[in-house]
């Protein structure tokens, strides 16, 4: 019989995740609402209907809330990244996967991305967000280790498989960066050309970063 594998207290790891997204949420709101600073810990409790010692069981700072929506921020992307199957060039995955993505998005998700872009912005000028965005940016960079490795038939750790990873995990926070702080001000994805045209701005982005090594089918 299958179980569920269970953390600290009993609570299984999906429940654990889920709760922390949940948390996330209300701490990214009032973060971006009334500035970190004036955001205490009893507050994201009173906004998520916990206690403030249930807060701390799950993060070690106010400020480190903010990491699990932060990672919405590239959890869509990079699950494409990885089903992208070796025979086909990354322009062609990303506009099949991320096109179709985009018109299936639930409202929840659209939500999640817009407060993950909202945390990325405020990373700017507070330095505890920026180090929640450059930890999801290092989780970017160690998948996309696995992603080059499989497409260059090397191990992860090679040096010429990381550097490659490195290149373009710099382009995902890049763009991310730059097209988040476009959305907040008020852009929308036409002023880019669209979806599809987003995705061909990342895949041209991750070529050109690895001189073109990363991009082509893999036969």
């Amino acid at each position: 019989m299958a179980t569920t594998k269970r953390g600290s207290g009993g609570m299984s790891e999906q429940r654990r995740s889920r709760l922390r997204l949940e948390i996330s949420r209300e701490a990214a709101r009032l973060f971006w609402e009334q500035g970190v600073a004036a955001t205490s810990g009893d507050q994201i409790a009173e906004a998520v209907g916990l206690s403030t010692r249930s807060i701390w069981r799950h993060f070690r700072s106010k400020e480190s809330c903010a990491e699990p929506i932060v990672m919405q921020g590239v959890v869509t992307l990079m699950t494409v990244l990885r089903g992208w199957p070796r025979e086909t060039s990354i322009e062609d995955h990303l506009a099949a996967e991320l096109v179709g993505l985009r018109d299936g998005t639930r409202p929840v998700d659209l939500a999640d991305e817009m407060l993950a872009m909202k945390m990325i912005r405020l990373a700017d000028t507070e330095p505890a967000l920026r180090t929640a965005w450059l930890m999801a940016c290092d989780q970017v960079e160690r998948q996309m280790c696995e992603i080059v490795g499989d497409r260059l038939d090397r191990p992860a750790d090679d040096i010429e498989v990381r550097l490659h990873a490195a290149a373009a995990a710099s382009v995902i926070r890049v763009l991310d960066e730059h097209i988040g702080t476009a959305v907040l001000a008020g852009a929308d994805l036409t002023q880019f050309g669209g979806v599809a045209a987003v995705t061909r701005r990342y895949a041209h982005a991750i070529r050109t970063a690895t001189s073109g090594v990363v991009g082509d089918p893999v036969i």
